[in-house]
């Protein structure tokens, strides 16, 4: 199962795949989308977007995983957030590619194990866990770390349902 994590940003846009196996991960690929900051918010969430697109592309993710938004002091900030983050949450959707979001803190228990982890933490973290791992930006250590989260949570929640279904299946 090939996965795309995805941490959203106007600026820069982190995008990390790995591939989940069972409990074995493996790393993939990872790297930024940058937009241009002279450029108009529409030209800018297009940027995004198409360098969401041309992950897909060459990566063929089968999921996607995506951090949530966090709200900050700034109503300004959280709104240009909202909108790099639907432009990049866009493109899996429109090839047909689930989606799952994940907040801050469950990402960072996830790979960590504790929820207030610092970004340098979560980074050695990823490394550790994802041998010949580049993740040469916070953005793309970060876009990892949330397809780590996904693997783990997705492999517990097929488990769980695997066990209601069987439950259900079983007689009384």
């Amino acid at each position: 199962m090939v996965l795309l994590g995805l941490d959203p940003g106007l600026r820069n846009t982190g995008w990390g795949i790995v591939e989940a196996n069972g409990n074995r991960l493996r790393y993939i690929a990872d790297g930024v989308i940058r937009s241009d900051g002279r450029l108009s918010l529409a030209l800018r969430l297009a940027q995004l977007h198409e360098g969401v697109v041309a992950v897909i592309a060459s990566h063929h993710p089968d999921e996607a995983a995506v951090e949530e938004t966090f709200v900050n002091m700034n109503p300004v900030s959280t709104l240009k957030l909202g909108q790099a983050r639907g432009a990049v949450i866009l493109a899996p959707a429109l090839a047909a590619i689930p989606v799952s979001e994940y907040k801050p803190n469950q990402i960072k228990k996830a790979v960590v194990g504790a929820g207030h982890a610092a970004k340098e933490q979560v980074a050695m973290m990823v490394r550790m866990l994802l041998p010949g791992c580049l993740a040469a930006t916070a953005d793309a250590a970060d876009a990892l770390a949330v397809a780590i989260c996904h693997a783990h949570l997705r492999a517990t929640s097929q488990r769980l349902a695997a066990a209601v279904v069987g439950r259900r299946g079983a007689a009384p």
